[in-house]
């Protein structure tokens, strides 16, 4: 293991990428555009939660065990399926207006208890701009949190199972990005006025089932296996990966990690279509088949820790900003 991230003296690799295919197909611009169908879905998969939330609430406390269960098959697709949503309308994919996409974000993260929206837009954003950069990345584990973990697998298990709170306070490590403004308030209203209406109509239990359902649907489960498989690697030759599995179907495409990155302005429905034109560029790459199998081979193999990411600056590969 090592005690540092991998240091890369190249630019990240999608703005040249993105010209290199834009120079071969230039029709891959007709893919830009919107999908205001994935509201019809941002409602749909509401609906679905907070009915099977009121299912668990009518069973009552004794069914804690089934809402665990139900969790973890059913509401961590239907949560991480919600959370892809709220990506779509960070990059303003669903519609034209940029409030009704802040709306959008705010309405499907109901479901996930914590208030993460506005948060996850800004620092997602920031990303695609500074991606490797330790100072503007929230995406990159702080040193810390790296070294805390190290490459024991118990260690990375628990990282995981924590990974949705651990994601929510990473922004306070910047001092030059701020995730408070108008709309975070408004996110943290609906959200708090959601989990009052979830306890009294639906009860704890209910709660418990929304909870769980976030936890696995971004922690320790198959479908959490996204986190490791979009930036982590093992060869810093290549620092974003994507996965083909049949998993996309639930997760509306988000697989398509360096498709994404390469064309941030494509709806997730159109990303097959740019890998098809684009063969060439995306079949050379290393991409990933199964999340499970993924998944365990982040906890046991001892090559992977947090530390198994690409950065641009080698002081920050080695112990992070001076304090």
């Amino acid at each position: 293991m090592t005690s540092a991230f991998d240091f890369s003296t190249p630019a990240q690799p999608h703005p040249e990428r993105t010209k290199a295919i834009l120079r071969q197909h230039p029709d891959v611009r007709d893919l830009m555009g919107r999908n205001p169908w994935t509201a019809a879905i941002l409602i749909a998969v509401v609906l679905l939660q907070v009915g099977l939330a009121a299912l668990m609430g009518h069973l009552g406390t004794t069914y804690w065990w089934l809402a665990l269960i139900a969790a973890y098959l059913v509401g961590a697709f239907a949560n991480n399926c919600l959370y892809v949503i709220i990506h779509e309308a960070t990059h303003n994919l669903i519609f034209r207006d940029r409030r009704l996409n802040k709306l959008a974000a705010i309405a499907a993260d109901l479901p996930n208890i914590l208030p993460a929206a506005i948060g996850f837009s800004i620092c997602h954003l920031e990303h695609h701009a500074y991606q490797g950069d330790y100072d503007r990345d929230a995406d990159l584990a702080s040193h810390w949190e790296a070294d805390l973990v190290g490459n024991r697998w118990y260690a990375k298990a628990i990282w995981l199972i924590l990974f949705p709170v651990l994601q929510v306070a990473r922004p306070a490590r910047f001092s030059s990005i701020s995730v408070m403004n108008r709309w975070t308030i408004l996110s943290v209203v609906a959200a708090v006025t959601f989990d009052i209406a979830i306890v009294l109509f639906c009860g704890w239990t209910g709660l418990l089932y929304l909870a769980a359902s976030v936890l696995f649907a971004l922690g320790l489960h198959p479908l959490g296996a996204r986190w490791i498989q979009e930036h982590y690697t093992l060869d810093a030759k290549q620092e974003t990966f994507s996965y083909y599995g049949p998993l996309n179907f639930l997760t509306l495409n988000v697989g398509y990690h360096n498709e994404h990155h390469d064309f941030p302005s494509i709806p997730w429905n159109r990303l097959p279509a740019l890998r098809a034109k684009a063969p060439e560029f995306y079949d050379t790459l290393e991409s990933k088949q199964s999340l499970s199998r993924l998944l365990a081979q982040f906890i046991f193999d001892p090559r992977y820790s947090l530390h198994s990411r690409v950065v641009r600056d080698r002081m920050q590969a080695q112990r992070g900003p001076a304090a």
